[in-house]
């Protein structure tokens, strides 16, 4: 019935806008000024917690002129979303935010979904005068506990160190382009701290020992993680999220999110999701995956 509800209320909120430009404009003043009172963050938050009441209210965060969508399983703008949540089972879409961040008119959203089965993701939306016009996202599957026991979700929560931001952001950008992309693998233990690295990837054990082992296990199987090109990186405080392209396994065609948190200089928690990206003839927007 939720999942009902929240469909009735797209669908009548994309055929009122796209009905009349006059009351367009009207209503995307009032919005705004409605919109000043929450942050963007609160507004994402908002958003997602609707799939699990049924709650209309927070669609007026979405720009009904413009919304550009990089889930590549789903069609542009706001009747594409629509069309999306029509396939929801009868019980519908389920969202539990775990992490929510801000970087300017980026918000950062770590999420457990039941979406068409219980999923991890990471999304990334971009704001416009207060209004959610562009999304991105990447969703792998719920996995058990890893070798060190710990979840795609657990970890810390809470943004800190606020003045640390940019720093933070270069700090993740040099160990990617130093280790992960390998132009400087002896550097390690600059970027992550030897003493205290808790991993949350499904398959790898903390520490500097269980990332070592997972890159040996690949490197014995033929198997590859290349991170080509990094699109995006976005952080607040002690949380920093890169969006790269590249090959993994098999050579599979990949977007790679990592999910850091920085301590002191030194990245001490990690947790990603890593999702094939399919050929450009099963998309379903022309937008691209970054």
């Amino acid at each position: 019935m939720k999942s009902t509800f929240w469909l009735a209320a797209l669908t009548i909120t994309t055929m009122i806008f796209g009905s009349c430009n006059t009351n367009n404009n009207l209503n995307s003043t009032t919005k705004k000024s409605e919109n000043m009172e929450l942050s963007n963050k609160e507004k994402v938050v908002a958003l997602l917690n609707s799939f699990n009441t049924g709650d209309s209210a927070p669609l007026a965060y979405i720009n009904p002129d413009k919304y550009i969508q990089h889930n590549l399983g789903a069609g542009d703008g706001l009747e594409g979303l629509g069309a999306l949540m029509q396939m929801a089972p009868p019980q519908g879409f389920k969202a539990n935010v775990i992490r929510a961040f801000e970087d300017g008119d980026y918000v950062v959203s770590h999420t457990e979904y039941d979406f068409f089965g219980p999923k991890a993701g990471f999304d990334v939306w971009r704001f416009e005068n207060g209004l959610i016009v562009e999304h991105w996202d990447n969703l792998t599957e719920i996995t058990p506990p890893n070798p060190s026991g710990r979840t795609q979700f657990d970890g810390e929560t809470e943004v800190t160190d606020l003045d640390q931001t940019e720093a933070n952001k270069t700090l993740v950008k040099n160990f990617i382009k130093d280790i992960l992309q390998g132009g400087n693998p002896d550097k390690m233990t600059t970027y992550v701290n030897p003493n205290k690295y808790l991993q949350h990837n499904s398959a790898v054990a903390d520490g500097l020992d269980g990332l070592g082992a997972a890159l040996q296990y690949f490197a014995e199987n033929g198997l590859v993680m290349e991170y080509d090109q990094v699109h995006n990186v976005l952080g607040q405080g002690n949380f920093v999220l890169s969006m790269s392209e590249g090959k993994f396994g098999k050579g599979d065609h990949v977007a790679f999110y990592d999910l850091f948190r920085i301590e002191n200089g030194q990245i001490v928690e990690h947790w990603d999701v890593i999702e094939t990206i399919p050929p450009q003839s099963e998309w379903k927007n022309s937008n691209g995956k970054f």
